[in-house]
């Protein structure tokens, strides 16, 4: 099945000025070394106490296995964006 990942994660509004040109840059980086891989952005909407929650997703036609998820959690680590609690992956299959 092509396992999709969804990470998502706390991050103050401060910090998303300088957080969001740094993550699509690195998804950009992603999708340029995996031929096939798709990524996106997304925030909740609205905030909650000065703090934004975002999520990352990532899908692979054949599937994303534990290695390239490694290669991207490592990634987003030398990013240095600072989070406010953990980050959160979570994979999920289609049904179809």
């Amino acid at each position: 099945m092509s396992r999709r990942l969804y990470i998502y994660y706390r991050i103050t509004e401060a910090d998303l000025v300088a957080a969001v040109p740094a993550i699509l840059h690195l998804q950009a980086q992603c999708m340029a070394a995996v031929p096939g891989l798709q990524a996106e952005l997304l925030r909740r909407p609205g905030t909650a106490d000065g703090l934004v929650t975002l999520m990352e997703t990532y899908a692979l036609p054949m599937g994303i296995d534990d290695a390239l998820q490694a290669r991207i959690e490592a990634a987003f680590g030398a990013l240095g964006v600072p989070l406010l609690g953990a980050r959160h992956t979570e994979a999920f299959e289609p049904l179809r």
